[in-house]
């Protein structure tokens, strides 16, 4: 499969907003001069798999153009926003008609009211909702109201688990924290975690009454895809219940894309807190987070827990979320577990017949890759297999072949409702391809 191939609308080398004599590497340079290491988030600067990043030009269904016309069959999805493929017509539509009515107004609007009453119909026990402007705000902020209403200062974390960069919660974080290969942050004081507690993953920590919330990614999706063990959830929310504590399912990733109600209803097990992002924007930079009326009271104006935010609620984010959303009927979550079924199916066939050792690992429509014989249950195991080196081996052959995924191997891989079987046919041919190369490599 090429990777220079076109679509249709007669995209020139470039693509839109961009010069025809713009390539990937003259805007790294030029991005350097200007930007901290040419990236606006960590893992885009390609350095945990090498080589220069691909610059998006445009995009459209389940493919990217990057500023040289190359087309990518694109399982990045923005990491997770983009669960109906890049530029749908009806959220492309949905944000024009918003933009045209103004971008933001410093007051309440009629889509926020719908956004709210929305996700509060669809998640059982999620009775009230606050806006935010990304899924760093919605935890930090989430955070900050547990320890607020409950009045003790401990956090309770789990190791790879990644809950934005706040402060607090980037100790031993997932995702980006751990392709820079750092434990934490410079610049975040002893102070600043002095109050949060780090255990394993899929292991129920023993709590004591100190602790104001357990913070935790339902499906751990920030250090590959690492599925809860069965009775960890479980066990999470017997141990809350007994010491006074509130459970928080950070459902940034998992919330509205495993099914309506999210990891709650997946799983069976209801949090006190939630918090959401990435499907509810569609696109657009958007957080929430929300629980039970009595502990969102806590909040300002009607409670002492002051959070705000000049830009939260946008009409734009919330108008591309509502389309969303009104996409996301139950036929579409059979659809998109059945295309995540299909790619982990041929994947794991594409590496069985070259004879090289991988897992992928699958909840519902979440896939995750890792290069090892058993997939991994925690951070340390997931760590093992992206320092193995086989990782960007995978990437750059993939790359190659006209196929995108997350340039880092703690990033799960996101199959859209736009993800056709042509997509994912020319996907596991393209695996199959880099894989006989990866096993000629390691002869």
């Amino acid at each position: 499969m090429s990777a220079s191939g076109r679509g249709a609308g007669g995209r020139g080398v470039g693509g839109r907003g961009a010069s025809s004599t713009d390539t990937n590497e003259s805007l790294f340079d030029r991005a350097q001069r200007v930007i901290p290491g040419g990236v606006n988030s960590p893992v885009r600067a390609f350095r945990s798999v090498g080589g220069t990043p691909y610059f998006v030009a445009e995009a459209s269904g389940p493919f990217v153009y990057d500023v040289e016309g190359r087309r990518y069959i694109d399982y990045v999805q923005s990491y997770g926003p983009g669960i109906c493929g890049h530029a749908h017509p009806a959220v492309v539509e949905a944000v024009k008609q918003a933009a045209g009515r103004g971008t933001s107004y410093g007051a309440p609007t009629h889509n926020e009211v719908l956004m709210a009453e929305e996700m509060s119909a669809r998640v059982e026990g999620l009775e009230m909702v606050r806006l935010t402007n990304s899924g760093t705000e919605a935890v930090m902020s989430a955070v900050r109201l547990a320890r607020g209403v409950t009045g003790r200062p401990t956090v309770v974390k789990f190791a790879g688990c990644y809950h934005g960069h706040s402060d607090a919660l980037l100790v031993a974080g997932g995702s980006g924290v751990a392709q820079q290969g750092l434990a934490g942050s410079e610049g975040v004081t002893p102070g600043a975690v002095a109050d949060t507690i780090v255990a394993p993953y899929n292991v129920v920590p023993e709590l004591d009454e100190s602790v104001a919330v357990v913070c935790v990614e339902p499906v751990a999706a920030n250090m590959g895809l690492v599925a809860p063990q069965p009775g960890f959830l479980q066990g999470l929310r017997d141990a809350c219940d007994e010491v006074g504590a509130l459970l928080l399912f950070d459902e940034v990733i998992t919330g509205f894309r495993l099914c309506r109600g999210g990891a709650a209803e997946w799983f069976g097990v209801q949090p006190d807190v939630w918090c959401f992002g990435k499907v509810i924007g569609g696109g657009l930079p958007i957080g929430a987070f929300g629980a039970s009326t009595e502990i969102m009271s806590g909040l300002a104006p009607l409670g002492g827990v002051y959070q705000a935010g000049t830009l939260s609620g946008n009409p734009l984010a919330t108008a591309a979320g509502l389309a969303t959303l009104s996409l996301l009927d139950d036929d579409a979550y059979r659809q998109l577990e059945a295309t995540a079924v299909v790619l982990q199916e041929g994947l794991e066939g594409a590496f069985a017949a070259a004879g090289v050792a991988a897992a992928v690992p699958r909840v519902g429509p979440l896939l995750g890759l890792f290069f090892t014989e058993e997939a991994p249950v925690d951070f340390d195991e997931a760590r093992k297999a992206a320092d193995n080196g086989c990782y960007p081996k995978f990437f750059h052959g993939m790359l190659r072949r006209g196929v995108a995924f997350a340039p880092g191997a703690y990033e799960a891989i996101f199959p859209s409702l736009a993800h056709t079987p042509a997509e994912i046919d020319a996907t596991v041919s393209a695996a199959a391809e880099t894989a006989l190369e990866m096993a000629d490599d390691s002869g």
